[in-house]
Parts: C-alpha cells; sequence; structure tokens
C-alpha cells in the first residue's frame, strides 16, 4: 500500500493515507515522499467529501471508523486491485500468477524490458535491483506487468487479487496448495486459477507451465478465444554455485541458480516474446539478471560457506529451493533453516503437506513461535508434531529463537552452506548480522 501511495504521489496525484501501525522501511519512505500521516491510529474526520477515492488495504477490518465513514458519505472505495485495474484498463495487462515463481517471474520480465528501453507500469513483491519503488503507474506507457497474488482482495471483498486484473497475458507458474485460512480445501484452492484463466480478456494469451500437471489441465480446459502457451525447463548447465543456459550451439552465463529458476526463465522468455522482444535481447538481458530481494540472496559468503536467504514458506517453495541449493553445491553440506511463520504452515491440519520437503539437506532446522500461533488464533502445536510432519527428514525443531541461533553458531561451518527461509524474522533476529558471522 505505502508503494502504491508513492506511485501515485509521483504520478500528481494528491495522496493521503492512514494506518494504525506503520513499520520500517514503509515509515521512513512514507515521510521522505512528504505523505506520511501526520498521526498514527484512526480518525473518520479525515474522510471528507474532498476525496475523490479511497484504496482500502487489506489491513483495515470491515468496521474500520473511516471506511464506514466513506460509505456513509458515498466515496467511492477500491480494493488496491481494482485501483491498479482502473490505471491499467487501457493498457497490456500482463499478469503473473502460481503459487510458487510468481515474484520470480515478474522479477525477470520487469528486468528484461528495462534492458530493452521499454517503459512500463509494474507491481511486484519484492526490491528488485534498478527499481526503486515496488510499485509504478505513469500516463505514457502501454504495458502493465503484475504480479498476480492468489490470496484474498480486501475486508470487504474476498475475491483472489488476481481475478480482478483482467489479464491480457497471463501465465500460471505451478498450483500447490496455500493459504489454508482462506481455501481450505485443494479443490477450492486449485479452482481459483480456472477463474484467472476464464479472466483473460478475449483474444488474450495463457502462458503455462506444462512440466506442472494441474496447472496443464487448467490449460485444456481453457476456454475459447484465448491463446495458449507452454513452456518447460530451459536447457542448462549447472556447476559449483553457477549456471549457464543452452542456446542451440552457445552457454548463457546466468547470476542466477536452480532448476526452478531455469523453468522461471522459459515462462519469463514466453510472456516477453509476446511483447515483442526478440530472443537475442532476452538471453542478453537475463544473463545480467541477479533475483529478487530474499529470493536465494546471499546475505554472506567465504571461501568455504555461503550464507543464503529465501523468502521460501510453504511446501512447494522450499522442496525447490532446498533442492537448487544442494544440487548448485553438491561438495558442500547444506544445513537448511525454516520459520514456520504463515497461517497454513502453523496450522496442525496442513503440516503434513511438508513431508519430504527437506530431504535434500544434510542438517534441517525448523522454528516455530508459540505466540504466533495464539496470535494467529490457531490451534497449538508441538514440536513433535512439525517433526513428525517433515518425515523422513530428521529435523530438529525449536520454539525458542535464542537456542536455535546458539545451535547455529555451534556448527563447524567449513564445506557447508546455510538457508534461511522464512516469511517473518525468527521472532526479532537480525539475519544479515547472524550471516556475517557465520561467514565472515
Amino acid at each position: 500500500m505505502h508503494n502504491l501511495a508513492i506511485a501515485l504521489k509521483e504520478k500528481g496525484y494528491d495522496v493521503s493515507g492512514s494506518d494504525d501501525e506503520i513499520f520500517e522501511p514503509s515509515l521512513s519512505r512514507l515521510r521522505n515522499h512528504g505523505i506520511l500521516p501526520p498521526s498514527i491510529g484512526w480518525d473518520a474526520s479525515r474522510i471528507t467529501t474532498n476525496l475523490d477515492a479511497i484504496v482500502l488495504g487489506m489491513h483495515a477490518r470491515a468496521d474500520n471508523p473511516e471506511l464506514l465513514k466513506a460509505k456513509e458519505l458515498g466515496i467511492k472505495i477500491y480494493s488496491y486491485p481494482e485501483y491498479l485495474y482502473e490505471q491499467t484498463k487501457d493498457k497490456i495487462r500482463v499478469v503473473i500468477g502460481g503459487s510458487h515463481g510468481k515474484t520470480t517471474i515478474t522479477s525477470m520480465v520487469m528486468h528484461v524490458l528495462k534492458y530493452a528501453g521499454i517503459d512500463f507500469d509494474y507491481m511486484v513483491g519484492a526490491q528488485l535491483e534498478g527499481f526503486e519503488n515496488m510499485v509504478s503507474l505513469k500516463q505514457s506507457t502501454k504495458i502493465a506487468v503484475f504480479e498476480g497474488d492468489e490470496y484474498l482482495t480486501s475486508p470487504i471483498d474476498l475475491r483472489p487479487k488476481f481475478h480482478l486484473y483482467q489479464p491480457t497475458i497471463g501465465l500460471i507458474s505451478g498450483i500447490a496448495w496455500d493459504h489454508i485460512n482462506a481455501f481450505p480445501t485443494y479443490d477450492g484452492y486449485k479452482s481459483q486459477f480456472a477463474t484467472f484463466i476464464d479472466k483473460i480478456v478475449e483474444n488474450g494469451t495463457l502462458v503455462y507451465c506444462a512440466e506442472d500437471p494441474e496447472v496443464k489441465d487448467l490449460a485444456l480446459k481453457s476456454k475459447k478465444g484465448i491463446k495458449t502457451i507452454p513452456y518447460t525447463t530451459h536447457p542448462f548447465e549447472s556447476t559449483d554455485g553457477s549456471a549457464c543456459l543452452i542456446v542451440n550451439s552457445d552457454k548463457v552465463p546466468l547470476a542466477v541458480f536452480g532448476k526452478h529458476n531455469m523453468q522461471n526463465i522459459s515462462g519469463a522468455k514466453a510472456v516477453c516474446s509476446q511483447v515483442g522482444i526478440t530472443d537475442e535481447v532476452f538471453y542478453k538481458a537475463i544473463s545480467t539478471f541477479k533475483g529478487a530481494s530474499k529470493r536465494l540472496q546471499r546475505l554472506a559468503e567465504n571461501q568455504h560457506t555461503k550464507v543464503f536467504l529465501d523468502f521460501a514458506h510453504s511446501p512447494s517453495k522450499v522442496s525447490a529451493t532446498v533442492q537448487a541449493v544442494s544440487e548448485a553445491y553438491h561438495d558442500r553440506e547444506l544445513v537448511a533453516c525454516l520459520e514456520l511463520h504463515t497461517f497454513s504452515s502453523l496450522n496442525a491440519e496442513f503440516l503434513s503437506q511438508y513431508k519430504g520437503t527437506m530431504d535434500k539437506s544434510d542438517i534441517a532446522l525448523v522454528y516455530f513461535n508459540p505466540d504466533t500461533i495464539a496470535h494467529k488464533k490457531l490451534s497449538p502445536i508441538e514440536p513433535s508434531d512439525v517433526k513428525t510432519s517433515f518425515l523422513p527428514s530428521d529435523v530438529e525443531v525449536y520454539t525458542d529463537s535464542q537456542m536455535l541461533i546458539n545451535k547455529l553458531k555451534s556448527i563447524e561451518w567449513k564445506n557447508k552452506n546455510l538457508l534461511i527461509m522464512t516469511s517473518g524474522n525468527f521472532s526479532g533476529v537480525n539475519l544479515q548480522e547472524l550471516a556475517k558471522e557465520i561467514a565472515p
């Protein structure tokens, strides 16, 4: 939301906002752009008929006093995705969806378009090198690239966000059950992607991963009036933490690695081809792509050890990320450290989905904070529940972050890599400092 506020101010709009808590880096960035609310909290007196519209985020509840005042005054209320569509409804909208890989594929497409000198609107869920903001909306652009999140739109609109963008070009990278609080069954979750396909505009295009049987099934059943383009993992070679694409008889060196990223590259290439990017330009551009923040991001390294940070939290992401690092550095042991932090990952009914996801690691550590479970109003889980769910991996389970840190510091790190996976921060651990201590 704060990125959207900044983007609209840069477009020349008069922007104000409110929230009951604002954390860094949002706080400083809003202050630097002169749009930090004068006071923290909700105040219905801020809502007047001078406002043209309100953009409602997920944080404000349905009984929010400012929201109720806006309804009373008849002010137009948009959800976040509704407003992005409103700003781009006359443009080519590229929407990247999927249970995993969508941030990376979106980032790859953005990187290539920028390399090619094409200006475009965008919204992506990670900070990218070369892009100051995570949202951009301009008058003169003809293309918009959006990361298509399947989570719910707002407290008063329970549709998945990616149903509202009406893509000209839509991509689905894979389907693996997530967001159990919103979609309590797998079939219900999968059906959201079928609806996403139905929302592609007439004569639009669906790009899909043909290696995912669930995605392929939906693509083959997709509505008439759209073009379907399958993609598979790009041919590649990988040696000691580096990878290169095989293109005819040539090799294109990359700054990213892992089979899942070779698959992501194929998806990005298919999308870029649809907006006029030649193969020559694509390969030159993708060779300089360094990845998105918290996607196999190197926090620290020395000649014996590398420390990676990844946003992986759902089972499919954990499995792909562990496999990528294990295979890229097969001559080193892998210590994989996962925080269970999301609603789904802390749900006793969902835990079994993690079975075998950390098998490719040599040492598997899992942490969860019981206070987080209580805050999310979930039923308690025990370390033994987690340990059983991850079988056959022999995981060590921690509920005290300091004990986990002590464990990590006690390891002899020569010829070992550390992979940290979390959508949180292990209850306040400075991960950058920890990484530098492990690999000074």
